[in-house]
């Protein structure tokens, strides 16, 4: 007597979003997860990528011809419409004969037996106007993977993440300073982030550690994480790294009109603000220094029940976990006068930014070397 298949409720699963790592991580996960409760040997995977309409036709008639084709070797079948790339508002998604195809398989999709057939597509952007995507919509289940950026709140501790599983298969060892400190310089976009891993992973060759120095050997600094950079070098106390920093934030103002001096100020407040924030919070024993973000976010969550400033700015439940975790790490670099001190002095560049005719990337350079060189019989050891 054959075992009873359990097929899932729901015979259609679309995966989409501009997290590409995501998107396909996801896709792989429910395509081994269908295939196994499935069973059998005749699941399709159809490379539905097209560079333009004449092939994005031919691979909406492989999909229906796909589904067509009884399983001959099992139970039932899963086909992945896979990495598709016609379903948003380009211009091969835009073409007649491309919109004329996906409206025909609508009535399709929707009057197909589906009894022991599964669908999963995975896309990048999609157009949710369209009525192909309500029809998937409405016969299973929808996924969205959105691409991260740095308005996305834990951008940090995903990217850590995603950065851990693909150095753990590369089969590379790596501390969490390390990890920390590759996220920092990728920033929030893992396309880059997937160029810098298989980078690293030639560099170290035979050696499985990834090291900090390996890091600064290979890894392109991504244009969103170059501000993370002179905020890290000005809490690491680094002076060459940190007029280094500048001296691309600066070049960088030159073709991006968003960007100006005083941003760079206000970037660098917030960074000696949280510094000092982290420093009093250690110092009241509510929060120690960690090199496991996994382990600091659990400290943090463990502060709910503690007196709290109600302002967002000074409150570090309401902070990004990562931003706050790498303060506390480099606080230990500058004694708690050191850092009221930077704030006094950012004051005084901001006012000199503001109501002076010197020269801005000087005012800021004399304020950076002040507070990373300091008083040397003051600085923390």
């Amino acid at each position: 007597m054959k075992p009873t298949v359990r097929y899932p409720q729901r015979p259609v699963r679309l995966i989409h979003g501009g997290d590409e790592y995501g998107v396909k991580r996801r896709g792989l996960e429910s395509y081994r997860e269908w295939s196994a409760e499935i069973g059998g040997a005749d699941h399709e995977t159809i490379d539905a990528a097209a560079g333009n309409a004449s092939e994005a036709v031919k691979t909406l008639g492989r999909l229906r011809e796909a589904l067509e084709t009884l399983p001959f070797f099992g139970p039932g079948k899963v086909v992945w419409f896979r990495d598709c790339t016609f379903l948003g508002d380009d211009r091969t998604a835009g073409a007649a004969v491309v919109t004329e195809r996906l409206a025909a398989l609508v009535p399709f999709l929707q009057a197909f037996p589906w009894g022991n057939v599964r669908l999963l597509v995975t896309a990048g952007k999609v157009d949710k106007r369209r009525s192909f995507y309500k029809a998937l919509e409405k016969l299973g289940d929808v996924e969205h993977f959105a691409e991260l950026s740095m308005e996305t709140p834990d951008w940090m501790e995903r990217m850590a993440e995603t950065a851990a599983g693909l150095l753990r298969e590369s089969g590379k060892r790596f501390d969490p300073e390390t990890l920390s400190e590759l996220v920092a310089m990728v920033g929030p976009n893992v396309r880059h982030l997937h160029q810098e891993i298989e980078k690293l992973a030639l560099y170290v060759g035979d050696r499985d550690q990834v090291r900090s120095g390996d890091l600064k050997a290979v890894v392109s600094r991504s244009r969103q994480a170059r501000a993370f950079a002179l905020g890290d070098a000005l809490g690491d106390r680094d002076l060459p790294g940190l007029f280094k920093a500048l001296g691309e934030e600066l070049w960088e103002m030159q073709v991006d009109r968003k960007k100006s001096e005083i941003g760079l100020l206000y970037g660098l407040i917030s960074k000696v603000r949280g510094m000092l924030l982290a420093k009093e919070l250690i110092r009241e024993g509510w929060l120690k220094p960690d090199r496991d973000l996994g382990r600091f976010k659990a400290q943090l969550a463990r502060l709910a029940d503690k007196p709290l400033p109600e302002d967002k700015k000074y409150n570090p439940r309401t902070m990004t976990p990562y931003v706050l975790f790498r303060a506390a790490q480099q606080s230990r670099h500058y004694t708690t006068e050191e850092l009221v001190a930077a704030m006094e002095r950012l004051l005084d560049c901001n006012r000199q930014l503001v109501g002076s005719n010197l020269d801005e990337a000087l005012v800021l350079q004399r304020a950076l070397a002040g507070i990373a060189m300091g008083n040397e019989t003051g600085r923390a050891t």
